[in-house]
């Protein structure tokens, strides 16, 4: 039974579904928090890979995850900015190698217990949207909405390669689409909290849809399940 007063709008999916561009426009329509889970997990993985640690070095990962200090700061801008140490690395954690290093921390049990409690406090005190890989299933069982949302593999590498390319990235799409597979299958079979579509979630393929039209179809959702 959930006890708690505020909204929690859960959405899980594959990468390069669009889940960040999403909750930000839902979260900012409605006046919710956005939380990027992804964007926690990949300022995880930037620290191991600047200590050179891999994302599948057990016994270096419990080593220096008490050395990650990381606050998240919501600014004007629409962006959640995330500051590790100190350092604001939000442009400096989206590219295809730290995606990988993320996936791989993020099935280290040590990291997801650090990381579970500062995302649970964060929708025990607002009303939130979101993202990330075991939200609905694991992170807010409870959410009163839940949505998975999905696209194609190829649909989400091209949408990840033409984010890359007009970043100025001198990336080949079929890079990004091995890179999009590899990560889907890392994401699926992991022993921690695996992806997967929670049972009472919606699921909303958005191969061919418009962000606006996903951006309705969520809003729609979450009016039919909370009333507002």
């Amino acid at each position: 039974m959930n006890e708690n007063p505020y909204v929690s709008v859960a959405i899980d999916g594959p990468a390069g579904a669009g889940k960040s561009t999403i909750a930000k426009r839902v979260a900012a329509d409605l006046g919710y928090l956005y939380v990027d889970t992804g964007a926690i997990y990949r300022t995880v993985g930037y620290h191991m890979s600047l200590m050179g640690i891999g994302p599948k070095d057990k016994d270096g990962i419990e080593r220096c995850i008490d050395d990650v200090n990381i606050r998240i700061e919501h600014q004007p801008d629409g962006v959640q900015h995330m500051i590790l140490n100190g350092q604001d690395v939000t442009d400096l954690i989206r590219t295809p190698e730290i995606s990988m290093m993320a996936s791989g921390v993020s099935a280290q049990p040590c990291v997801r217990a650090y990381l579970l409690d500062m995302q649970r406090e964060l929708a025990g005190n607002h009303n939130v949207v979101m993202d990330g890989r075991d939200i609905g299933t694991v992170v807010l069982p409870h959410a009163q909405v839940k949505v998975y949302l999905t696209a194609s593999a190829e649909i989400r590498a091209r949408r990840r390669w033409k984010e890359l390319t007009e970043k100025g990235e001198n990336i080949r799409f079929e890079d990004v689409y091995t890179d999009v597979v590899k990560r889907d299958e890392q994401d699926m079979n992991r022993k921690i909290a695996p992806l997967k579509c929670a049972a009472d979630a919606e699921v909303l393929d958005c191969s061919y849809l418009t962000v606006e039209q996903v951006v309705a179809e969520m809003k729609a959702i979450i009016r039919r399940k909370t009333g507002r």
